[in-house]
């Protein structure tokens, strides 16, 4: 015969386990918590969830090794070969590459460029980890701002993060004067805004901007800047359409009277009115903001070995010598330092000149487009008229630019 409990021994044994149980789920929701909050990146509509779909961000480790050392300039070093670690993804691997880029497909026969790691002098850059980037831009907008140079920075760091996401969970999309690519599990975006001055201009228009007669207002930039307001990482950058010809047609002040600027004096305008926006739009608590110097040309061979009169047409090896190119006008680096210099916000300069001004063999020559269409087989046999010296091959050296542009967020989420 089977004797059962009294009534209130059973009750007992029933809520010792929920009880229990209750009480490990508030105490790992609380650590979760408490973790979470000390990092200063979650609420609790994180944790209980909302209608905006945000998602938890959760705590990123980072080591003494992938952090850029205080003191390290990593803008100063050299190229070192790399068949191990470089490329970090292939043409074909990578389906949003334009054709603009990519040179092997459009017949480039060496691959070498894809092969060159750049290594600074006194410090190491950390290795790029896709996971980590995308969980630092959870809930967050990194835009890149400028021409086409700067488009191809974007096409870099979407080639880069990619890969680690699934598909159906990733998407690119054209709204010009926008690309925006989405991770969807990240609630995440990567964009490319067009505005080759940075100010407003008649070449604004995103695929229609090829203009003979260039003309840029010195002092308008609301119909760009408001596309920026709000971004949490702004890139920007602005150099080669300044550099057609020394003068350039345009309108500062009132009445709006054209006129013929020299270049230099132009490109000083034209930054201050940005310079004014950043600071009166940008919060230095919640967005982060850089600058990237010029991206230098190789148009003149003779400048890196004498006696030479080609350009970068069938160069396939990076410069190993001390070399500035007169593709890098240093009046416009002046200006760039001297404005940031003087902002109140911390806008940060990705000094990618001279380490690219080694990168002879980096660029697009002749296996590029020309107008949206690739150059033809008679075009390519006269490289001296059609070589594109300017735009870079990708997988190549707009990868390190982001490579260092992910060390210094690295850096900046650690001591956060």
């Amino acid at each position: 015969m089977t004797t059962q409990a009294p009534p209130d021994r059973r009750l007992g044994q029933l809520i010792f386990p929920v009880a229990l149980t209750s009480l490990l789920v508030l105490g790992m929701v609380r650590v979760v918590f408490e973790s979470l909050k000390s990092r200063g990146n979650v609420s609790i509509l994180d944790l209980l969830g909302s209608h905006h779909s945000r998602v938890v961000k959760l705590p990123i480790m980072v080591s003494d090794e992938e952090v850029i050392p205080d003191g390290c300039n990593v803008f100063e070093g050299k190229w070192i070969w790399d068949n191990v670690s470089a490329p970090h993804y292939t043409e074909d691997s990578c389906s949003y590459l334009v054709k603009q880029v990519t040179c092997k497909r459009n017949g480039r026969t060496d691959s070498e460029y894809q092969n060159w790691r750049w290594q600074p002098s006194a410090c190491n850059l950390p290795r790029f980890n896709a996971l980590k980037l995308l969980e630092m831009l959870r809930n967050k907008r990194l835009m890149f701002v400028g021409d086409s140079i700067q488009r191809g920075m974007f096409d870099s760091m979407v080639c880069l993060v990619q890969s680690v996401i699934a598909d159906g969970k990733k998407s690119l999309v054209r709204i010009p004067p926008r690309k925006i690519f989405r991770a969807e599990e990240y609630n995440a975006s990567i964009e490319y805004y067009w505005a080759p001055f940075l100010v407003e201009s008649n070449s604004d228009h995103a695929t229609n901007h090829t203009v003979l007669k260039r003309f840029v207002k010195l002092d308008s930039i609301d119909n760009h800047s408001k596309q920026w307001e709000g971004v949490d990482i702004l890139v920007f950058e602005s150099y080669v359409w300044w550099m057609y010809k020394p003068l350039i047609n345009a309108t500062y002040g009132f009445p709006y009277k054209v006129g013929e600027y020299n270049v230099t004096t132009a490109y000083k305008l034209a930054m201050q009115t940005w310079a004014n926006w950043i600071e009166k739009s940008i919060s230095p608590i919640t967005q982060k903001v850089f600058f990237m110097s010029m991206s230098p040309t190789h148009l003149w061979s003779w400048e890196w070995e004498a006696g030479t009169d080609g350009n970068c047409f069938n160069e396939t090896r990076p410069i190993e010598k001390p070399y500035w190119g007169t593709g890098s006008n240093l009046d416009i680096m002046g200006t760039i330092k001297n404005v940031l210099g003087k902002l109140k916000v911390n806008v940060r300069l990705l000094n990618i000149t001279q380490l690219s001004e080694f990168r002879k063999d980096g660029h697009t020559s002749v296996y590029g487009e020309r107008k949206g269409k690739l150059l033809t087989r008679e075009q390519r046999s006269d490289p001296k008229t059609y070589a594109d010296c300017i735009h870079w091959c990708l997988p190549g050296v707009p990868d390190t630019w982001n490579e260092i542009l992910y060390g210094h967020l690295l850096q900046d989420y650690r001591t956060s």
